[in-house]
């Protein structure tokens, strides 16, 4: 009889072939790389603060096919739609977006006056650098109304995709999406090719996404040597209630929607873990777009329903940023000892709302949403956004997260509203959960 051989010494095959494995997963290579980056910004500051083009560069890389993205999938989606039908899903979407923001704006509020994260300071208005806020006051004009509805239509038809206004693509797509639906079988040919450019937008996507470990090392590395740890500690209670506040809105707010609409946020966010970790790195919700929209889709929401819910929701469906605002204002107010009536409240509540209009995916729009809400809220001394400037960057992570789980859960939430959520694949993808490859488009 042949002699039996030894087992193996070591691990064996199966161990180092798993490693390998889940090294291919972009969240682990976007996860490892992120931890390198505060590695590299911690021990070498001078050299972590440099690599900031890194984060820039991918970021708008990934803005390069958004505006394609958003057109392609609307318009396909509505090509075989009537206008009425839109019509409805975008109301419903709208009346969505309200609700959860006023939620959203309210949570912020009242976690500022139970837990006062700004009291302590004892900052009189006058020992605040007023300089290094004054550019970010002078470039951006307070927000009205009638301003940004008409902001929303484009100067001429291609500066809708020029200007980096992710509502005004919104709006170009609908109208080309009614015009294609009443065209007809003439506007078949327009279909095909477009189908054909929507192919080659998520080819681009996925050669991009490659690059997602590089800029959120890139990214990180900029935050911690340019701003340090110390700042996290300066500030640590108001950083720390702001995480807190997000993680609970997440899963209480946002997992109670989820629960009505039959599926767990918890299995949500382990199927979207790879768009999640790439926003934690690059702290910009807009470079979840490319796989955000393709993964909702495989999840049972119809093309319409993701093309006009998920663009939409960057522009009017902002949770994170909503509570990121009441937050800071509040932080602002106790620390410089400026008391707020109840009517001066309801007033910060309602110029919010507004501002945070298109502040939800552009990294630092948030800061920029703060700014021009206390241009308006005289009471509150502007300069006193200087307190948290140098951590801005800490918080973005936060509310970018937020905003991308948010406009998740609205796009199945309206698709189950409109009774056209697909349980069945919805409950497939959620069960598996593993789409690590970057999407096809059906």
């Amino acid at each position: 009889m042949r002699a039996k051989l030894p087992p193996p010494e070591g691990p064996g095959p199966r161990g180092p072939l798993l490693r390998v494995s889940l090294l291919r997963h972009l969240y682990v290579q976007v996860l490892i790389a992120a931890l390198l980056g505060v590695a590299v910004g911690a021990l070498w500051p001078a050299f972590g603060a440099a690599l900031e083009p890194l984060g820039q560069a991918f970021v708008k890389l990934v803005r390069l096919i958004i505006n394609p993205l958003v057109f392609c999938t609307l318009v396909l989606g509505m090509s075989g739609m009537h206008g009425a039908a839109a019509g409805r899903i975008g109301g419903r979407a709208l009346v969505y977006f309200e609700v959860m923001s006023t939620f959203a704006l309210l949570v912020g509020l009242a976690v500022a006056l139970i837990v006062r994260p700004g009291a302590g300071f004892e900052v009189l208005p006058g020992m605040l650098d007023a300089g290094a806020v004054a550019p970010y006051a002078e470039a951006n004009a307070p927000h009205t109304l009638v301003g940004f509805l008409l902001d929303i239509i484009p100067q001429t038809l291609l500066s809708a995709f020029t200007g980096g206004d992710i509502v005004q693509v919104l709006f170009v797509s609908l109208l080309t999406g009614v015009a294609l639906s009443q065209m007809g079988a003439r506007g078949e040919p327009v279909i095909r090719a477009l189908r054909r450019v929507e192919q080659l937008v998520f080819s681009f996507a996925g050669l991009l996404l490659r690059a997602a470990p590089l800029g959120a090392f890139g990214a990180m590395a900029f935050v911690i040597g340019r701003f340090g740890l110390r700042a996290v500690e300066n500030l640590g209670l108001l950083i720390l209630t702001l995480y807190i506040t997000e993680l609970v809105f997440v899963l209480v707010v946002l997992g109670s929607v989820a629960r009505l609409c039959g599926f767990s946020i918890l299995k949500l966010l382990r199927y979207i873990k790879d768009e999640l970790l790439i926003v934690l790195g690059t702290s910009s919700a807009e470079t979840a777009i490319p796989t955000l929209m393709p993964k909702l889709e495989r999840a049972g929401a119809p093309k319409a329903v993701v093309g006009l819910v998920v663009p939409g929701g960057y522009a009017f469906n902002a949770d994170g940023t909503n509570i990121y605002l009441t937050l800071a204002i509040l932080f602002i107010c106790q620390a410089t000892g400026t008391q707020l009536t109840f009517g001066q409240l309801a007033t910060v509540l309602i110029v919010a709302m507004l501002t945070s209009k298109g502040a939800g995916g552009i990294t630092g729009s948030s800061f920029v949403a703060l700014i021009s809400t206390l241009t308006v809220v005289h009471e509150v001394p502007l300069a006193g956004a200087a307190l948290i400037l140098g951590v801005d960057r800490f918080l973005s992570e936060a509310r970018s997260v937020t905003n991308v789980i948010g406009n998740a859960v609205a796009t199945l939430a309206v698709a189950k509203w409109e009774g056209v959520l697909d349980q069945e694949a919805l409950a497939a993808c959620l069960e598996r959960a593993h789409p690590h490859s970057v999407p096809q488009p059906a």
